[in-house]
């Protein structure tokens, strides 16, 4: 039943690794992709929040008056609130984690047990002294458990990127999106900025921050002769993806 066990395991892990080297095969050459910005409700877990909410308000002007009850200045409201709008991200990223854990654990046991009266003659007389009938039977076990393990990761990004808004959703938050590409020589830089913010987190010049973003898809890089170079080859992206060691 034991061996059962273990060649069922043995099969689920070789399962596992092949698809792992399956789906490293595919990304050969490519990029890290961003994952898709779904409606939240749909993942799991999900559970919906309840809070009071003010009632809205509609829009009302006064006679001979030339503010309506939503405006927020004189002049028309410049900040982008409709499809095609473009707004400014300023992108802002400062993160740091720093994790280190120590494990250590150990145990040791030992048992003993004689044999005295007729079993004990009988036991010495068989093995001929041989066996010491005070520690007959005598068990000793011992386990040492030692690990360690540290994380330390800094990462640091400024800069700003045009967006346009590609949606508005029923609630009037709005869905942007934005692609820049900055070519030197043989070098492209590639900066796409994807999230959901609310029209009221948008300054007075147009401009939002980044940390104002929610399902934020921030992705900074590059393409060209540089990051040709810095790359492996596709032969070694191959065998660290098939090797087992």
């Amino acid at each position: 039943m034991n061996i059962l066990k273990l060649a069922t395991l043995l099969t689920l892990t070789l399962t596992l690794a092949g698809c792992n080297s399956m789906d490293r095969l595919a990304d050969v050459g490519r990029a890290p992709a961003l994952s898709p910005i779904v409606d939240p409700t749909t993942t799991a877990g999900y559970q919906p929040v309840n809070m009071p909410m003010p009632q809205a308000i509609a829009d009302t002007y006064q006679a001979n008056s030339l503010y309506r009850t939503s405006a927020k200045g004189f002049f028309k409201d410049e900040r982008a609130h409709r499809i095609g709008d473009i707004l400014t991200v300023i992108v802002t990223v400062n993160d740091s984690a720093k994790i280190a854990n120590n494990t250590q654990s150990s145990r040791n046991s030992t048992n003993s047990a004689g044999m005295g009266g007729i079993l004990g003659s009988m036991v010495d007389t068989a093995s001929g002294g041989t066996i010491d009938t005070n520690d007959a039977v005598d068990f000793n076990s011992g386990i040492a458990n030692t690990g360690k393990g540290s994380v330390n990761r800094s990462e640091s990004l400024q800069t700003s990127v045009a967006a346009v808004v590609t949606q508005v959703l029923p609630n009037g938050n709005l869905v942007i999106e934005g692609h820049q590409e900055v070519r030197v020589n043989f070098e492209v830089r590639d900066l796409v900025v994807a999230g959901i913010v609310r029209p009221s987190d948008i300054q007075a010049n147009n401009t939002i921050p980044s940390s104002k973003i929610a399902e934020a898809r921030i992705a900074y890089g590059g393409r060209g002769q540089i990051t040709d170079v810095q790359q492996p080859r596709y032969g070694q992206q191959v065998m660290d993806a098939i090797l087992p060691f």
